[in-house]
């Protein structure tokens, strides 16, 4: 006889290994009125489970040639911020940054919105339920508890949540935060506060969230990391962060802060070094720990030989978001985009050969890159920054929001993202900011700006993405300590410190200046007119700024 996913098993030892079945289903009706009788509970079922559940119960899943499951996310294929709202209520209110980013739901429309969400839950003859960790230090990890009906949610945060052990699980107790995910039911539009049948709503007092009317499964992932945005700051004074994270044989770390698209994943995945992480991090009094338990990375024009780690993350246990495979020989075509651009894949970090496990380093990091992707083709590809410097453009946020990772965005735009992940944001940037000044400060670490965007031109005038080779030899030059020894030269308007040369890197390309098609005259246009774009939007935070961290934006 096949044991049910919910049966009760024991450890050697005699100790109950996971929660039994009743007690899960007793918990989930006391919290939320899921009735056990109508409703099959499959509580942190194996991978191959989850896979025959999509298989069967889920139109389009399939299995692609390397072994990962492929799903589609419906109608939207990227994140919805627009539709994101934050509870009203008394105990978060007075810190929470309110505004575009943060709008507000009253206490009367979340708790519309939740009861929407769970009547929708008791429609479905299974739900899945995944309890795991965020967090990789003990210390300050968060229990958080997934409740879906898809099983490629499920699938999907099991990889992106830190895996408990079977004694773990037995212990886990009551959730910190819990996700329900109804996102196949939209939201009523007519209800307070929605604006589209979208709605994806994160209570701090009650600690939960409620997504409806989208199946994307970056809304969980980013969710998590909006809690963690705002209890680490609030709770243990840490600093939560949008950046990838590895670590060398004599323990320097690197932080690379960055919006999706400018290659946080890729350049973390560095076969020379020790992946900690490849998008959310906490820099603690003692060192910095990943929050996830595994990877998201895009996937359009994924190949063996740009990027060997991610793509031979791609197997047994990995989730392919809306990808487009043979249907014969079940290849998938990394290079078409017919259903997103913003292609996806989810797999436990440990996929990656060279990943630090536990995901957690005791070292403070040496280096800070800041990401960009700039379409317009003006800002260098590597500059040295000054501390004042670091604030100004950690506050910008500068990048070309890339197609696809949002709803709506189909080509590059300039953009401007506070902390590199406004969206994520629950206090004001300037918090942030200045903990990371501090923080640098205290453990003195190299401040640089790689610009992972185009050269030569902008992108509508032909310009070319820099290679990615280029990208990894200046990555190298500054993690050997070369490129601290080069020759600079400060580039006008931004007054950024420029390397004249960098190792296995043509001169020509690391001033812009060198490498433009147009004319001069051009491309100084081109670069007062973003300078321009970073004096205004700058302007919603002088009065909070420190004078020198305003004195460190353009010259114009």
């Amino acid at each position: 006889m096949v044991p049910s996913v919910n049966q009760t098993r024991l450890h050697p030892s005699g100790v109950e290994a996971i929660p039994s079945h009743t007690e899960i289903e007793e918990e989930l009706y006391e919290t939320a009125h899921i009735d056990y009788n109508k409703v099959t509970i499959s509580h942190n079922p194996p991978v191959a489970v989850l896979y025959e559940d999509a298989l069967v119960y889920e139109s389009g899943s399939a299995i692609t040639s390397t072994g990962a499951l492929f799903a589609t996310s419906g109608s939207k294929t990227g994140r919805s911020p627009k539709d994101k709202r934050v509870v009203d209520e008394p105990s978060s209110v007075e810190h929470v940054w309110w505004g575009p980013v943060n709008k507000k739901l009253s206490e009367n429309s979340w708790l519309i919105n939740r009861e929407r969400a769970i009547d929708y839950l008791n429609t479905r003859s299974r739900i899945y339920v995944i309890d795991a960790f965020a967090g990789w230090d003990p210390k300050y990890r968060l229990k958080v508890r997934i409740v879906c009906a898809r099983a490629y949610h499920a699938l999907f945060m099991r990889n992106m949540l830190i895996r408990p052990t079977e004694q773990e699980l037995a212990e886990f107790g009551k959730p910190d935060f819990v996700i329900y995910n109804a996102g196949a039911f939209p939201a009523n539009r007519f209800t307070d506060g929605m604006t589209s049948s979208t709605s994806v709503d994160i209570n701090f007092k009650d600690m939960e969230m409620v997504i409806l009317g989208t199946e994307y499964a970056g809304e969980m992932k980013k969710g998590i990391f909006t809690v963690m945005f705002f209890l680490q700051p609030i709770k243990y004074n840490n600093l939560t962060l949008h950046s990838s994270a590895n670590q060398d044989k004599n323990d320097n770390v690197t932080l690379f802060f960055g919006l999706s698209g400018t290659g946080k994943t890729t350049l973390s995945a560095d076969p020379n070094r020790y992946l900690i992480g490849d998008d959310e991090h906490v820099w603690t009094d003692t060192g910095v720990f990943n929050i996830e338990g595994g990877c998201y990375a895009k996937c359009v024009g994924l190949s063996a030989e740009k990027e060997p780690d991610i793509f031979n993350a791609v197997k047994f246990g990995s989730v392919l978001e809306n990808v487009v495979f043979d249907s014969q020989s079940r290849i998938v075509d990394y290079d078409d985009v017919t259903l997103t651009e913003n292609t996806r894949c989810s797999y436990p970090i440990e996929y990656i050969p060279n990943a630090l496990i536990p995901c957690v380093t005791p070292h403070h990091p040496n280096n800070i890159i800041l990401l960009t992707c700039d379409a317009r083709g003006v800002i260098p590809p590597i500059s040295k920054l000054t501390n004042e410097q670091v604030m100004y453009h950690f506050i910008s946020g500068y990048t070309s929001k890339m197609a696809g990772t949002e709803e709506g965005v189909t080509e590059p735009e300039a953009t401007f993202s506070s902390c590199f992940g406004q969206p994520f944001l629950v206090l004001h940037p300037m918090k942030y900011a200045k903990m990371l000044s501090d923080k640098m400060t205290e453990h003195k670490a190299n401040a640089w700006l790689l610009n992972t965007g185009w050269v030569g031109a902008s992108v509508a005038k032909g310009g070319k993405r820099c290679p990615l080779k280029y990208t990894r030899a200046i990555l190298d030059a500054i993690h050997s300590g070369e490129l601290a020894k080069v020759e600079y030269e400060t580039f006008p308007v931004f007054n950024l410190s420029v390397p004249k040369t960098a190792p296995g890197v043509p001169t020509e390309l690391l001033n812009p200046k060198n490498s433009w098609t147009g004319s001069s005259d051009e491309f100084d246009d081109e670069v007062k007119k973003l300078g321009a774009l970073f004096t205004e939007n700058f302007t919603k935070y002088e009065s909070e700024a420190l004078p020198e961290v305003k004195a460190a934006g353009p010259a114009l």
